[in-house]
């Protein structure tokens, strides 16, 4: 892809950052990531694939997503010869058995597609946004943080009379086991999304996304929704599209340092709602939440210099709706859930049969999470703002 915009000169802000411990946001100044691709140096052919930083950026986007699905493809195939064969992406009822199969398909799949990208590309995994301080306080805030939203949220639906919950669903020790049981698939769902896309996408496209390929990128995941998608739901990637082109268009136009995490924050969350769609459940609402807690996660890389936080949260989030609150999670409810409950009254409030992320409510919730999450960590708030 094409350079990122060159590094202003350090000011006086950044001479005064520089005599305190380093912050964590300043881990995207350092040259692996941010620095331009292109180099005189090389020329021809070779110039093609190569810049100054090694592989280019669409090349080890291209390599990392191809192998990702090699892998899915081979271990898929691997476990229905075993006799374990994955949950119908269509079925309503989420089967125990057949989500810790699938989750573990996925994340050995990811670790092999990482390890051979790490390799290829002549770095470490913890590169790939992994790497920063305090990775466990940074998880269990996380983890907080997930289940708290997640609870205002349904708190908001009960309030108004969008959702009714009956009696408990589990008994003895059954409570017990499938709280964990649905921790471990989560923590496993949680480590492979974000993975995917707040650690091996994210850092590979902010080493060299510009504004144009961003664009372009996006562009293609909106046509491929076209073409590959039926109903309403694939209108929340063309509103997640959208909702990042003037912000991005704005930075590109004054040229923003280090805009290129913003580009690629921009298109990894439209790939994320986009990977969604996928989910028979979903509506448009659900789609363009799950685009816009994308960005949130990416938001959160910004200001604790990892994907740890992201992780918690996300895995607490979707244990917390799935198996605590035993709602719908994209049209599907959990075998072991908690609690019993049910949408009433406007599926626009009541999120309908795909559960509180359907909701209208869920995208108010979202941004009070981003709130939340630069108060816990207020001292990035200004290089958040100012894009540095």
């Amino acid at each position: 892809m094409d350079p990122a915009e060159p590094e202003t000169p350090a000011t006086v802000e950044d001479s005064a950052q520089a005599a305190t411990p380093q912050p964590v946001v300043d881990l995207y100044r350092n040259r692996d990531i941010v620095s331009s691709d292109s180099d005189e140096s090389y020329r021809g052919l070779r110039w093609v694939f190569i810049g100054s930083n090694g592989l280019r950026t669409g090349w080890s986007a291209t390599i990392f997503i191809a192998l990702i699905f090699f892998f899915m493809v081979l271990l898929g195939t691997i476990t229905a010869a075993i006799g374990y064969h994955a949950q119908d992406g269509d079925s309503v009822i989420l089967a125990p058995k057949s989500a810790l199969i699938i989750e573990i398909t996925y994340l050995l799949s990811l670790l092999g597609a990482g390890l051979l990208t790490a390799l290829i590309e002549g770095r470490r995994i913890p590169d790939y946004n992994l790497a920063g301080p305090r990775r466990a306080t940074h998880f269990a805030s996380g983890v907080v943080a997930g289940l708290a939203t997640l609870s205002v949220l349904v708190a908001a639906m009960a309030w108004g009379g969008w959702v009714h919950f009956g009696p408990v669903a589990l008994t003895g020790s059954r409570i017990y086991f499938y709280a964990a049981f649905w921790a471990v698939v989560f923590l496993l769902t949680g480590l492979f999304e974000e993975g995917v896309f707040r650690c091996y996408l994210l850092a590979i496209l902010t080493r060299g996304i510009n504004f144009w390929w961003a664009l372009a990128v996006v562009g293609v995941i909106c046509l491929a929704g076209l073409l590959a998608t039926s109903g309403l739901g694939v209108r929340g990637v063309y509103f997640a599209a959208l909702a990042g082109l003037v912000p991005c268009l704005c930075l590109h136009i004054k040229k923003v340092p280090s805009a290129s995490f913003w580009y690629a924050s921009w298109v990894t969350s439209t790939f994320f709602g986009f990977i969604h769609t996928g989910n028979g459940g979903e509506n448009w609402i659900g789609i363009f939440a799950a685009a816009l807690i994308g960005f949130i996660f990416c938001v959160s890389v910004r200001l604790t210099g990892s994907a740890w936080w992201a992780i918690g949260c996300h895995a607490a989030w979707d244990w917390a709706e799935t198996y605590f609150y035993g709602t719908a999670d994209s049209g599907m409810v959990a075998q072991g859930h908690l609690l019993t409950s049910n949408p009433m009254g406007n599926t626009l409030w009541s999120g309908g049969l795909d559960g509180p992320e359907g909701s209208l409510l869920v995208i108010a919730v979202i941004l009070l999470l981003l709130v939340a999450l630069v108060a816990m960590y207020g001292r990035q708030k200004q290089a958040l703002v100012s894009g540095i």
